[in-house]
């Protein structure tokens, strides 16, 4: 079972519009949970047409799913760090990271079921076991996966405390004013598209520091270190200030460059402190290739 619970801030708004915000779901997936008593507002059962105010604790249970047979897989894995706490993960593009509906083969987490298949962390259910963080499919990259319930809650934490460094690079559309900067702006689900996210007034705080690397022929090569961890936040925030991540076929133009098959956007650099020796680790992993090649076209 997983369990979302957060304080609600701001002016009055539906429950089931703030569960889809905090659980990251749907909002027909929400009315559900409302209607079968898995959603509480301060303790209480919340009605399914609930309004929140300002200080309300809502708390969200999903429960796992009923049946559901996850089949490990023997992929190969490009492990960058390992001990018998965690494991640092380079994902390639065009790896999901863990099944969902129609999705259940092919990845990350039916890989790792075949790498460590009896250390696992199972906070997450048996949809996401040891995934304390995620990237997009089309976003390649480095991320964390914990081996037992100790490390997850320790990395989980870090996440929410803004202590665990990320650090990405991306080439997005056109040329910013600025050398660096900081953007800040809630985000929160798109309120026609279900599927997308958008930069919304009463949206979760979202925070994103940039910095440009390299000024190229119509676009920008840019270092990008999140302070919060939203959905999509990169992408929906760099098409907030009008240059959107190269490729991204959601929020960018409508003409997509079809040869980077998604949006060139990899997470280069990561950093936390071990949950059992208390060093502090960081990883680095190269560009890959489709990236570099991107840059050298557009040089």
């Amino acid at each position: 079972m997983q369990i979302f619970e957060e304080i609600f801030s701001g002016e009055t708004k539906r429950a089931d519009v703030f569960v889809c915000e905090i659980a990251d779901i749907s909002r027909s997936r929400a009315a559900k949970l409302l209607e079968d008593g898995r959603v509480t507002l301060n303790g209480e059962k919340a009605a399914k047409n609930a309004k929140l105010k300002s200080g309300d604790r809502v708390t969200v249970c999903i429960p796992d799913p009923e049946i559901y047979d996850l089949m490990p897989e023997n992929i190969p894995l490009d492990i960058v760090y390992e001990d018998d706490d965690l494991l640092v993960v380079n994902k390639p593009k065009g790896m999901v990271v863990h099944p969902a509906a129609g999705n259940y083969t092919g990845t990350l987490v039916n890989a790792l079921m075949h790498h460590c298949p009896d250390s696992l962390s199972g906070i997450n259910g048996v949809m996401r076991p040891g995934i304390v963080h995620r990237i997009d499919k089309n976003t390649s990259g480095l991320l964390i996966v914990a081996k037992n319930d100790l490390s997850h809650n320790a990395l989980a934490m870090q996440i929410k405390e803004h202590s665990f460094t990320r650090e990405y690079e991306a080439v997005v559309y056109g040329n910013l004013k600025n050398d660096r900067g900081t953007i800040d702006a809630p985000i929160g689900r798109h309120p026609c598209k279900r599927k997308q996210m958008a930069v919304i007034e009463g949206g979760r705080n979202a925070v994103t520091h940039y910095e440009v690397l390299e000024r190229l022929n119509g676009f920008t090569h840019l270092r990008l270190r999140l302070e919060t961890g939203r959905t999509h936040q990169i992408r929906v925030h760099m098409s907030y200030i009008g240059h959107a991540v190269a490729g991204d076929d959601v929020y960018g133009p409508k003409k997509v460059i079809t040869s980077l098959c998604g949006q060139c956007l990899h997470a280069k650099k990561i950093g936390f402190i071990h949950p059992k020796s208390e060093k502090y680790l960081e990883f680095d992993s190269k560009l890959p290739d489709y990236f570099k090649l991107f840059l050298q076209r557009s040089r």
